[in-house]
């Protein structure tokens, strides 16, 4: 099944000039009955005490795309929204993950941010972790997929909740302006970012967060890589090291995931659940949020990057690290040992 998994994964979808592979956890399921599976759910939410087992095996082995016409279906046979019902069956955090994965991909990222900016208080941490995760093409689809949901703009809601560089950081990000990769290395402009990097931070009293803004928010990320790679003939600091000098907060944690995942993106996400998982009292919401936005994205290559950095497989980790139903849940989205 690993196999066929990664075969699937490196079907590319060339967007823009650039190829983005997918390597994806959960594929479309083949022989599909979207009428029998809606079904079977609507017999697991009836069952005294709910057959959780029968719900998890269904969603989480399904597209999105399936999920979508299995909903359809169930609202037929059922005359009830397929969510209401499952909030319904269902709570804490294996409720939170069902109901994530009755959305798209990008709906569930805009209705994460839309979540992060709610009532008092901002959820920084997953502002932060969904804006300077993303790449162009997602930013793009999340912003139309916000305003179909919200009747509102993304940039709208951002700049009420922030403020400061933080606001104009993530603005500029939200902005899409970044360039696409080029096939053309431009060994001049590398050299003037890099030194321009350098000038506005550690070479000067105060910093020029503007600058690095600008950077940071438009370049390409080949060209950026090649840039942070100059940049230590320059500085006696990497490019992380340096933020961490010259920024304090939530500008200092957005500036150090922008650079996590310019250099590795499946990375970022393999340390960020091991932080989540290996934290008093699991961030669920973390987990919850990795694995269901990531699963036909990326997956696949973010458990080959945790088992290389932490020598564990993610498999095994997530079996440690929670329990019951929501445990058979995630494991399921992960796909498989390594």
């Amino acid at each position: 099944m690993a196999l066929v998994s990664e075969f699937l994964g490196q079907l590319t979808l060339s967007y823009g000039g650039e190829q983005e592979s997918k390597f994806p956890t959960v594929v479309p399921a083949r022989d599909f009955d979207p009428a029998r599976d809606a079904a079977r759910i609507e017999t697991a939410i009836k069952t005294k005490g709910v057959d959780e087992q029968t719900i998890i095996d269904i969603l989480t082995r399904r597209s999105a795309e399936q999920r979508r016409e299995i909903a359809f279906e169930y609202e037929r046979i059922a005359k009830k929204d397929l969510a209401a019902a499952l909030k319904g069956a269902l709570s804490g955090s294996l409720e939170a993950l069902m109901l994530g994965l009755m959305k798209s991909t990008a709906q569930y990222d805009a209705s994460e941010l839309k979540a992060s900016m709610k009532g008092l208080g901002t959820d920084e941490e997953t502002l932060i972790e969904l804006v300077c995760s993303r790449n162009n093409e997602e930013l793009t689809e999340i912003k139309k997929v916000y305003r179909e949901m919200f009747k509102k703009e993304l940039e709208k809601d951002i700049a009420g909740d922030t403020s400061g560089d933080f606001a104009k950081l993530l603005l500029a990000l939200v902005q899409t302006k970044r360039d696409e990769p080029s096939n053309v290395v431009d060994y001049q402009k590398i050299d003037d970012d890099a030194r321009a990097l350098y000038e506005a931070g550690v070479k000067r009293k105060g910093t020029d967060v503007a600058t690095w803004i600008s950077i940071m928010s438009q370049r390409s990320i080949p060209h950026l890589q090649k840039v942070f790679e100059r940049y230590k003939s320059y500085s006696p600091y990497d490019m992380k090291e340096s933020i961490r000098k010259e920024v304090k907060g939530d500008l200092e944690k957005s500036f150090l995931t922008l650079v996590e995942c310019f250099e590795n993106r499946q990375l970022y996400f393999a340390n960020k659940l091991y932080e989540a998982m290996k934290s008093k009292g699991a961030k669920e919401k973390v987990v919850t949020r990795i694995l269901v936005s990531r699963c036909e994205v990326d997956l696949m290559r973010i458990r080959t990057e945790f088992k290389r950095q932490h020598k564990k497989s993610l498999y095994q980790t997530i079996a440690e690290h929670s329990k019951g139903d929501y445990q058979k849940a995630l494991l399921s989205l992960c796909g498989g040992d390594d």
